[in-house]
């Protein structure tokens, strides 16, 4: 069997390295030069919550050769179209192609490489680059969590379960949109006001105004669900469409201070998407809270919060606003 991560970046690297030490040979492909020679020098430094350094075997996208069975995709949503569309011809006849990306990508992946060929990967846990060959795991190690799901027939989703299994608990979701939108919901919420103040998920929990806007980001989340018929997942066991659902006020106080204890684990990730801004790249923000605005205008259900953010967020692109917690009062007056 062949195995692929194609964006070995901060989570593909330390993804790569947990499969990689679990004895399966996979390769980890980048088009960050100075990163894979590294990894083929000194091999993948995971440090963070665990510390520990594994051979890998890595690749730039030119010196692909062989056709893969399953080729994890972790690169950014922006390129997926080309990208899709270039890995097709490096996978065998009946190869799969695994979104490990946020958002609902699945989707558009599926008209390029094939529905049957399509799976999708929501992922709980988060990581950071820190420079060339090495990625910190800002996830606690109880919280490595998968949830899988095939978008068609999923002829390879045990195998796939198998291979993810090597880092973290999988499941697989037989309602997968659901599981996809319980991980929008909590990207929505905090990488996107991550990205916003430039502060770790901790922060935003803690702090009273920062976990306000939170909280309303996440009822957006919840009620554009109900309407388009979508039933969200549990989150490793916990049911957040329930435990931060409110109509009246002492149900809306409940959920406020339930955010920083939900949030432990996760106190010290950062914004995927902060990372980008703060190396002068666009981010993926229209594929996160961009995408709760569009089912929200689908449905008829106002997103206000989540629609601030995404206009923050360009606004930080454009050079016309800088990061910083004091972009939390432009939430003020919603």
């Amino acid at each position: 069997m062949k195995y692929a991560i194609y964006g070995a970046g901060a989570m593909g690297t330390v993804l790569g390295a947990y499969i990689a030490r679990a004895g399966i040979p996979v390769d980890l492909i980048s088009r960050n030069e100075a990163h894979i020679a590294a990894l083929r020098e000194r091999g993948a430094h995971i440090v963070g919550t665990v510390d520990f350094t594994q051979k890998v075997s890595a690749l730039l996208p030119s010196e692909m050769k062989e056709k893969y069975d399953v080729i994890l995709l972790m690169t950014k949503q922006r390129e997926n179209a080309q990208i899709a569309s270039f890995l097709k011809e490096y996978l065998k006849e009946d190869g799969a192609l695994c979104s490990c990306q946020n958002g609902l990508p699945e989707p558009k992946l599926a008209e390029i490489v094939g529905a049957d060929r399509t799976y999708g990967c929501a992922i709980a846990w988060g990581a950071t680059f820190r420079g060339e060959g090495v990625s910190e795991l800002t996830s606690a190690p109880s919280a490595l969590t998968f949830s899988l799901g095939a978008f068609g027939r999923g002829g390879r989703l045990t195998e796939i379960s198998a291979l993810l299994g090597c880092m973290g608990k999988v499941t697989e979701e037989k309602n997968f949109i659901g599981a996809r939108w319980s991980k929008l919901l909590i990207n929505s919420a905090f990488s996107g006001l991550s990205t916003v103040t430039g502060e770790t998920f901790g922060i935003v929990s803690k702090n009273k105004k920062s976990r306000a806007v939170a909280l309303a980001v996440i009822k957006e989340c919840i009620d554009v669900a109900k309407a388009a018929g979508i039933a969200p997942e549990p989150v490793q066991g916990h049911r957040i469409d329930k435990m931060f659902d409110y109509r009246g006020g002492f149900k809306k106080k409940i959920a406020f201070w339930l955010i920083p204890v939900a949030m432990k684990k996760h106190a010290r990730l950062i914004s995927s998407m902060l990372q980008d801004l703060r190396r002068g790249k666009r981010c993926e923000i229209d594929f996160i809270n961009g995408v709760v605005c569009e089912y929200g205008e689908r449905c008829g259900v106002p997103t206000p919060y989540n629609a601030k953010t995404v206009s923050l967020v360009h606004e930080i692109e454009e050079g016309k606003r800088e990061i910083g917690f004091e972009n939390i009062d432009a939430y003020r007056d919603l």
